[in-house]
């Protein structure tokens, strides 16, 4: 993690930045976003163009805390209301009927927008000073499109240079993108639709809603991060058990190397399989998972071998970034 917060004057900078059109990166508590002001359309292409990222692939509008979400929605049903209430400021990010003076850009072209409110200090920070707490900032991951996300401002850098400003925090403790949960069509009788699994897990969810979210069907909305191949390293990446390593050794090169990422080292010693000890909980799995990633991808390795990870809601959304990344090699 960054060793410092970002002065006032950093974010001062950044300000200026945003209401010029410009991008900048900063920290959630999530991962690291790349922003950009919400309601200019030539901002927005901006990030799409840095991130190499489909214009018709929306992304997340945070807000800041308190904020006017009838401002951004066309309607905010008691539902969404109640999760407001019990999730925000954290890692929950709400599809809604976008309103209609809100661009339709920063929604990929879609009627319906991705809200969010980080809980992340920094994040706040720069919300309330962006056009005085009444402006969005439209963020995805600050990364080129379907590689893996940064929680450094380290790795920020690493993919943007000195392209994009950077507010550094730290902090990054969640780790993984936000759950995100369809409410758009509840006036369909379609609804809650647990579009990405996270921190926030639909057993949470349903203690406050009453029902638990359905899973996701043909007709949902685009969101982000939910293509079949995503949040991939640039290291070959398979999920298998332990069982299997003798095989995906026994295919390396000469020169080869593999990474077998799991809970218990495999029986047997081959000098060519380096085992990488798995964090134990879903939370700590979560926060070390794409430092992880960038990790091994330096380290000259020829595949990764990751074990599936535990059963359980509390797993969902690390499964769901592990199946994602290893589906980009398929």
């Amino acid at each position: 993690m960054s060793s410092r917060m970002p002065t006032a004057a950093e974010l001062d900078e950044a300000v200026r930045l945003l209401e010029a059109g410009e991008l900048v990166a900063f920290p959630t508590e999530t991962v690291y976003g790349l922003g950009a002001d919400a309601e200019n359309p030539e901002a927005v292409a901006r990030i799409f163009a840095a991130k190499g990222r489909p214009s018709n692939h929306p992304v997340i509008v945070h807000v800041v805390d308190g904020g006017d979400v009838s401002y951004w929605a066309d309607t905010v049903p008691d539902a969404a209301q109640k999760l407001i209430d019990a999730f925000w400021p954290g890692p929950l990010t709400l599809i809604l009927k976008r309103a209609a003076h809100i661009p339709a850009a920063v929604a990929g072209g879609q009627d319906s927008l991705g809200l969010r409110c980080p809980s992340h200090p920094v994040a706040q920070a720069l919300l309330s000073r962006f056009r005085r707490g009444q402006g969005g900032i439209a963020a995805p991951s600050a990364n080129k499109f379907g590689q893996v996300s940064p929680t450094t401002a380290q790795h920020v850098r690493d993919e943007f240079g000195d392209a994009v400003y950077v507010l550094e925090g730290d902090g990054v403790d969640v780790g993984i993108e936000s759950t995100i949960v369809d409410l758009s069509r509840l006036d369909q009788g379609v609804g809650p639709v647990l579009l990405r699994p996270g921190a926030i897990t639909p057993a949470m969810m349903e203690a406050v809603l009453g029902t638990a979210p359905l899973p996701p069907d043909a007709a949902a909305p685009r969101a982000s991060g939910t293509l079949r191949a995503h949040y991939a390293p640039r290291t070959a990446l398979v999920l298998a058990d332990a069982a299997s390593l003798s095989a995906y050794v026994a295919a390396l090169p000469a020169d080869g190397r593999l990474a077998f990422v799991g809970r218990v080292a495999p029986a047997g010693k081959d000098d060519r399989c380096v085992f990488v000890a798995a964090p134990a909980t879903p939370e700590a799995y979560a926060r070390e998972l794409y430092r992880l990633l960038r990790r091994l991808d330096k380290e000259g390795f020829t595949r990764l071998v990751f074990e599936p990870v535990p059963a359980g809601h509390a797993w969902d959304g690390v499964r769901d970034r592990l199946g994602r990344a290893a589906a980009a090699f398929e």
